[in-house]
């Protein structure tokens, strides 16, 4: 059994639909602190070729509130212009009228809460992707938000019955795998591989939102993209 756990990532690139697909449940961490400047509410697209960021706008951010208590703004004008700077910007792409319904599907979806608005995205492109990965929320399992760090992420472990935990490249410094082993939990880290998958001459921009990789390689390129990645031993 291999868990994984993530905070919310809006429309992510590539290395997190890898780490959802590399395990049988992907816990989406909800009920955890803000970061503002992260990629809850954000990332960056291509728009006349220069990465470019879509922001989801919120209502009274803080760093002092949980992802899961936070608000989106309620004025529907930031989901007409978002869908028209996508639709402007990968019209011409060759998956666009395959992939941009479900990017509609995404942003017309009616929630003025980042976590669930966010976490149904990510179940959306799941579906087209076919991945087969349970997602759940920690603000919705669990009720261990008592504790902290390291002792919480081996608890959702083992209640899930995870032999396996699996993280980001970037979360080597945050765990103790002493922690790990005495509870017999093998510790890994997926390291994305860095690969041009346009091929068409144009300036390669790694580490865009999905929206960019799927709108130019399509559902079943792109699932074979997701092996395209190395673990590193946490031990």
């Amino acid at each position: 059994m291999k868990v994984a756990i993530m905070q919310p990532y809006f429309f992510p690139y590539i290395g997190y639909w890898q780490l959802i697909n590399a395990v049988d449940v992907f816990v989406i961490y909800d009920d955890v602190t803000f970061i503002k400047g992260g990629w809850i509410n954000r990332n960056r697209i291509l728009v006349n070729e220069k990465p470019t960021y879509i922001t989801i706008p919120l209502q009274q951010a803080s760093s002092y509130k949980r992802i899961c208590d936070i608000s989106i703004h309620s004025s529907p004008v930031w989901k007409k212009k978002m869908i028209k700077t996508i639709e402007n910007s990968y019209r011409r792409s060759r998956f666009f009228d395959d992939f941009f319904p479900v990017v509609k599907n995404v942003l017309e979806y009616q929630s003025d809460n980042i976590a669930d608005f966010v976490t149904n995205s990510i179940v959306l492109i799941s579906r087209y992707l076919s991945l087969k990965t349970k997602i759940v929320k920690t603000s919705r399992c669990y009720k261990n938000n008592n504790m902290d760090g390291v002792n919480r992420v081996v608890d959702i472990c083992k209640r899930e019955r995870a032999t396996v935990y699996i993280n980001a490249q970037g979360g080597r410094l945050l765990y103790d795998s002493k922690a790990f082993q005495e509870e017999k939990i093998q510790l890994r880290f997926l390291k994305t591989k860095l690969f041009d998958y346009k091929k068409n001459g144009a300036e390669f921009i790694p580490y865009l939102s999905i929206i960019d990789l799927l709108m130019n390689v399509g559902p079943r390129n792109a699932q074979r993209l997701f092996g395209e990645f190395d673990f590193i031993s946490g031990d």
